[in-house]
């Protein structure tokens, strides 16, 4: 699960090279290697009323893509990383997905403008994807404090695998289980009680497994809407960045793949680490 690979996906619109270095501390465990990537779209380089594609308008953006790729690669040389770079023409998902592959990328770093796309990067692939939210103020090292939203499904167990992967840049992890309203609707208090405690016991096993590998860790139990429940624990808990699975099964794979991680990606100023289920 070690990243040694990173696939840094920006438009020159919300990622730029400081938010790449924001994530340097994964070098610390085992990152050695950044790809990146600008995808020119075709509508950027069309010609209203009809005139068409305009092949000047794309040789001019290649190069300023290619003139900013060789200036940030520079000083990543620098530091002893090795680089490559990607500027293509098409529509943003596959071009992803396709260069992802091809380089065997362990994480896929992209920007939150469209949380469509997001999700259905998540749907096409088993790569991990950090939505990266950038604020110097707030994340300069956003993996010292991730939130692990957890729903015992094999994405986040995976997730689980991740931050272990991580542990020595982790200063504290806050382990949460939101208990969603419509799941206990209609139920009385001692069978609401029984749910506490088994989803209470599974959140202390978490802990004492992230505790195994040396990383201090805490859990909390939330009951209510889940997304409202989520931004709660991020305020409450001093959070750098949220780590979430993403294809669990049921309901919550219809959550988190539809309006809770599009309302996370949207509304949430913090980086969200998102763990697909294993390819």
């Amino acid at each position: 699960m070690k990243i040694k690979k990173l696939l840094f996906v920006t438009d020159f619109e919300q990622l730029w090279f400081d938010a790449l270095q924001s994530l340097m501390d994964l070098r610390k465990v085992g990152l050695e290697h950044v790809i990146f990537l600008h995808v020119i779209e075709r509508e950027k380089v069309a010609m209203h009323r009809g005139v068409g594609y305009l092949k000047d308008e794309e040789a001019k953006l290649r190069e300023i893509a290619n003139i900013r790729f060789i200036d940030w690669a520079e000083d990543l040389f620098e530091t002893g990383m090795e680089c490559g770079a990607y500027i293509l023409v098409g529509s943003p998902v596959p071009k992803v997905l396709s260069v992802a592959n091809e380089e065997r990328a362990d994480l896929i770093v992209i920007g939150a403008h469209k949380g469509t796309e997001t999700i259905e990067i998540l749907r096409r692939t088993s790569i991990p994807v950090l939505v990266h939210k950038y604020d110097i103020k707030k994340n300069e090292r956003p993996f010292e404090r991730p939130i692990l939203v957890t729903d015992w499904s094999s994405p986040c167990e995976r997730a689980i695998e991740y931050l272990i992967a991580l542990k020595d840049i982790l200063k504290n992890v806050v382990v949460i289980h939101v208990i969603a309203e419509k799941s206990i609707k209609g139920l009385n208090r001692t069978e609401i009680q029984k749910i506490e405690k088994e989803n209470k016991k599974r959140l202390e096993e978490v802990c004492d497994t992230l505790s195994t590998e040396g990383i201090s860790s805490e859990f909390h139990l939330y009951m209510g809407e889940v997304v409202e429940q989520i931004k709660n624990a991020i305020s409450e808990h001093n959070i750098s960045m949220v780590v979430a699975g993403t294809t669990g099964k049921g309901a919550w794979r219809a959550r988190w793949l539809g309006s809770v991680s599009r309302k996370l990606v949207q509304d949430s100023q913090l980086p969200i680490l998102l763990v697909p289920k294993a390819g």
